[in-house]
């Protein structure tokens, strides 16, 4: 049924197990995976009373964040490379990470998001909302949540 599943991660411990099931759910399905990390932009400073000055450019942080996007990647591709289910990797900076993830299964064709939940419950899930809650509002590609 599914062919091309796109798996958002950001390398906390609820996104590590999120990779193992859809890998697990991948292979299956006899699907092919692409990993995809929405990268930070580099945040504006805030000037005045009681501000904190930065000393990070934006090219060490593009820098940094590229090396973070690589190493969390590479696991998440290695855990289908151990199954033997057929992988890809995706990063973008994007400041607001539910359209990069939802751009990223549109850019490569999946037919499939499967991303975790964080469980948010009553009015913090309300007030506060998730990246999951808005691809799952925002995407017309379906999504398979994993909690």
């Amino acid at each position: 049924m599914f062919k091309h599943i796109l798996v958002p991660t950001d390398g906390s411990p609820l996104s590590e197990s999120t990779v193992s099931r859809a890998v697990s759910f991948a292979k299956d399905a006899g699907a092919r995976i692409t990993f995809f990390y929405a990268q930070p932009d580099f945040p504006m400073p805030i000037y005045g009373e009681g501000a904190l000055i930065d000393p990070t450019t934006p090219e060490q942080f593009a820098k940094s964040a590229q090396q973070e996007a690589e190493r969390i990647l590479e696991k998440a591709k290695a855990a289908a490379d151990a199954a033997g289910v057929l992988a890809g990797t995706d990063t973008l900076v994007n400041e607001v990470p539910y359209e990069a993830i939802i751009d990223a299964a549109d850019r490569h064709g999946c037919d499939l998001i499967f991303m975790a939940s964080h469980g948010r419950k009553g009015i913090a899930g309300l007030l506060l909302g998730s990246e999951t809650q808005k691809v799952l509002t925002h995407s017309k590609t379906p999504v398979l949540v994993y909690r």
